[in-house]
């Protein structure tokens, strides 16, 4: 397929990224959050704006994604392997699944709390279907295989560093690795890889 349709995935992809990047630095920024809090922070509770942030880093990109994903799998692969399918649904499960981090807020009083821990419970199943996504990516896909296999090892090396890595460099690492799948799935998919 041409560059006008490569273009039609990945541009939606890109200004969701874009969305989201910005509304996370500039709304931390105006609330004067310091550095290395969790990337969410600004959206919680009791913070100024904090719906308007949800909606931009979270809601309207996940849905974005979620529908480059949905038609990923209806136009692209009509007739998939059954890998890539469960490739191409493990990344629409996980775009629903970023949406829903901005619809469960954390709570900045309470950040080991009911609210936060919903938050996380979200986050962390975003995590998981990405990183399934991306390793059955990296096998069935073989278009995608190398960028899909980086993005399953950030997934676990940021799953496995809280514990060591510096403050608020999980969800970084995270949210950097899923930028560039996805980008890159979106860039790729318009020419069948696998």
């Amino acid at each position: 397929m041409g560059t006008t349709m490569r273009w039609r995935s990945l541009g939606p992809v890109l200004v969701a990224h874009v969305a989201t990047w910005l509304a996370m630095v500039g709304f931390a920024r105006v609330a004067g959050l310091p550095a290395g809090v969790p990337l969410a922070l600004p959206g919680a509770h009791a913070l100024p704006h904090a719906a308007a942030f949800n909606l931009l880093a979270f809601v309207l990109p996940g849905l974005v994604l979620a529908v480059v994903a949905w038609c990923a799998r209806a136009r692209w692969w009509p007739d998939a392997s059954l890998a890539v399918g469960i490739a191409l649904r493990l990344w629409l499960l996980a775009a629903l699944l970023f949406a829903l981090q901005g619809a469960l807020p954390l709570d900045a009083g309470d950040l080991d709390g009911g609210g936060s821990r919903a938050h996380a419970s979200a986050w962390m199943l975003w995590a998981l279907a990405f990183g399934a996504g991306a390793a059955l990516a990296a096998i069935a896909m073989p278009g995608v295989r190398l960028v899909s296999l980086l993005a399953a090892l950030a997934v676990v090396a940021a799953l496995a560093s809280p514990a060591v890595a510096a403050a608020g460099a999980a969800d970084r690492v995270l949210l950097l690795a899923w930028c560039g799948w996805t980008a890159w799935l979106a860039w790729r998919l318009p020419r069948r890889v696998g």
